[in-house]
Formats: C-alpha cells, structure tokens, sequence
C-alpha cells in the first residue's frame, strides 16, 4: 500500500487510531452498532467488521436494515430476510462464525405481537387496517423494530449461546439520531392524548356518555371516517397491555446500548455533509454517556507522490507540447491532490473541535464491494493504522 500523503495542517494535532482488531478482541463487547448518515458505507462497514471478527474466532450475527441488499450480495447469499443465514467462504482456522440477516420490518412487528398476545388477541391485532399501515410504513416504526430485533437476537444468543457478537447496520434514516430516539418517538405517540381519548369509551360507561367525548368523536368521525375511527379504537384497545411491553422493551434494549457490552462505530466519508452528520451523533452519544469506539471515514483518497497541485501544475506547464502523457498525467494527480488537501482539512477541523474521538481512515477501493474476499480488504483497511 502506498504511503499516504499529509499536509502540515492534518499531521499537526493527529487524532487517535480506532484499533478495530481490539475492538472485536474485547470478549465484553457484544455489540457493535455502526452508525451515520445515508450513503457512506454503513452496510459494507458492518460487513466488513462482523467478517474479522468471526475471522478472528467471534461467533457473529451481523443485522442489516439497507433495502439495497447489498450486505447479501457481498457476503454470497442470494437472499437475506428476517432469519438469520449462515456465511460461507470464510477462513475457518480461528474456529469462528458468521450469520447475516435483514430486518423485515411487518415480520418482526408480527412476531412482537404473536409472542406477547393471546391467539385470539393477536389475530385481532394482525387482521386489523390501522396495525398493517402501522406496522409496514408508519414513520419511526422501521428504527423502533431495530431496537425489538437487537434485543430478541441479544435475548438468543444470551440463552443458547449462538452468538457472542452482533453487529447492526443502522436504518438509513433521514437524521443520524432517529434510531436512538424511535423508542421514545412510540412511546410519545403510544401515550398521546389522542390514543388516550380512543381509549376513553372502553375504560367506562361514564366516559361513553361524556358530552365532551361525543362532540369530539362527532367531529373526528366527519374529518377522518367513522370506520377508520372505529379500527383504530378497536387497534388501540387490543393493544393496550402490548404497548406497556413495547416501552418495557425499548427501555431495556437502551440500557444495552447504554452498557460495557455496546459499542458504537460512527461512520462518514470525507465530506462537509456526511461530516456534519457524524459530528452530530459523536456528540449525542458524548453527552447520553454512550461507548463510542470511533469513527470510520471511509472512501479517503491517497496519493504516493508526495508532490503538491501547485507544484504538479509547474512541471506540466515546463514539459514540451510533445509530452502530452507525462503532462496528462501531472494534471491528473494536480486534481487527486486537491481532493486530498480537502479531504484533510475537513478531518483536521472534526479531529480539533473533537480530539478525543479515535478514527480509522478507509481508502477508495477502485471497485465495488460485490464478495467475501473485497470485504476482507476492507476490513484490512479498517485495522491498518494511518
């Protein structure tokens, strides 16, 4: 691997190194939660990771939540979906393993309800109109259903002993934070005053001829239909001692994050959004006393001359007209320089205002990550000290 080229201001004040092979060697950490913004490698990141440490002799289950699929296609399998499918390929010498699998996010709902319902109640709850639209789209249920996942799988693997690692892929949600806020986000909308007035009529006689409730149930009746009222009052009833599970739930799974068993690895790219987006969840984190491990900025670009633009662009200008490789060739490495020169200055500001946040830098990789074998590369260039 070529040396990586450094301006003055990037090697002033180096940020720590986040050694992820001592991350993955910690037999207390059994949880690895990779998190950032849309689009900056979060689903190969995990991938990457969960493959070292089952390489490295963990027992892993690694949770995705991309749409895309890519996490199936790079690990070799046709097909992911809510059970957890093991890994081939991998070099077995540390006695480790692999499982990977995709939140299918009405799947999970449905097991949630099945589990803690009676048959009778759980068919009413899962042939109901307001409970399908809830549980395939209604926002923040995707992140919400992360959360129930990451604790049935922590549940397992603590009883039959399968897994001593699980690596999620967070949702790529529209801000960094919804997957830690999705508990509370239900909870809010579970104890809202309009659930609650749904709920009225079925706690009392005295409340069904309540004035107040007949004008506002009049009202609601004419502006959103009187039988969706009347599913989502039937919905909310069924599922009143399930919602008390659900918060019971997403409190104990937010302690787990909370713990010496989790860790978080924040992931970005070298750019001013995706670096804004990074700084915000390293600062949540900081200030909720979460474990962070670090940060992963992935797709930097490197250069093995160590010659500046500037400098490039003189010697083209110096060579004869006849030396059109040797000048094509300066300016091309003129532009690779100055994208390098960016990449360091935006992490040299990140790394001032936060000095204590370990990072790891990822090289561009001239192909995409399609298998088991890239993967590995990547998780090399994961543990490879800058």
């Amino acid at each position: 691997m070529v040396p990586r080229t450094r301006t003055a201001a990037a090697t002033a004040t180096p940020a720590p190194f986040l050694d992820v092979d001592a991350v993955i060697a910690d037999r207390r950490t059994e949880i690895i939660i990779c998190c950032g913004s849309g689009g900056v490698g979060k689903t190969t990141t995990s991938a990457a990771i969960a493959l070292r440490a089952a390489e490295a002799g963990r027992r892993v289950v690694v949770l995705t939540i991309d749409p895309a699929r890519r996490l199936a296609q790079s690990l070799g399998l046709g097909e992911l979906d809510n059970t957890p499918r093991p890994v081939r390929g991998l070099d077995p010498a540390a006695g480790g393993s692999l499982d990977a699998m995709m939140l299918d996010m009405k799947r999970t709902f449905d097991d949630v309800v099945l589990d803690h319902s009676t048959p009778q109640r759980a068919q009413e709850i899962l042939s109901n109109p307001f409970y399908v639209a809830l549980s395939s789209s209604f926002a923040g249920t995707q992140e919400y259903m992360a959360m129930e996942k990451l604790g049935q799988l922590h549940t397992q693997s603590g009883v039959d002993g399968r897994w001593d690692l699980i690596v999620v892929d967070t949702p790529p949600a529209r801000s960094a934070l919804d997957f830690l806020d999705a508990p509370e986000h239900l909870s809010s909308l579970l104890d809202g005053r309009f659930i609650r007035l749904l709920l009225a009529p079925a706690r009392g006689p005295l409340r069904l001829m309540s004035v107040g409730f007949t004008l506002v149930s009049t009202v609601m009746n004419k502006v959103v239909g009187g039988q969706l009222i009347k599913d989502l009052q039937t919905f909310v009833a069924a599922c009143e001692a399930l919602f008390g599970g659900f918060r019971n739930r997403a409190q104990e799974t937010y302690r787990l994050l909370s713990s010496r068993h989790t860790t978080f690895v924040v992931v970005a790219t070298p750019q001013r959004d995706a670096l804004r987006e990074a700084a915000y969840f390293v600062d949540r984190l900081t200030e909720e006393q979460m474990p962070l491990a670090g940060l992963v900025i992935n797709r930097t670009h490197v250069s093995g001359l160590d010659v500046s633009a500037e400098r490039a662009l003189s010697l083209a200008e110096d060579l004869p007209e006849t030396a059109e490789v040797e000048v094509e060739a300066l300016r091309r490495h003129a532009d690779l320089m100055r994208v390098v020169e960016s990449e360091q200055q935006l992490l040299h500001r990140f790394s001032g205002a936060r000095p204590q946040v370990p990072r790891t830098l990822v090289e561009t990789l001239p192909t995409d990550v399609t298998d088991v074998a890239t993967l590995r590369t990547v998780g090399d260039l994961l543990a490879k000290q800058d």
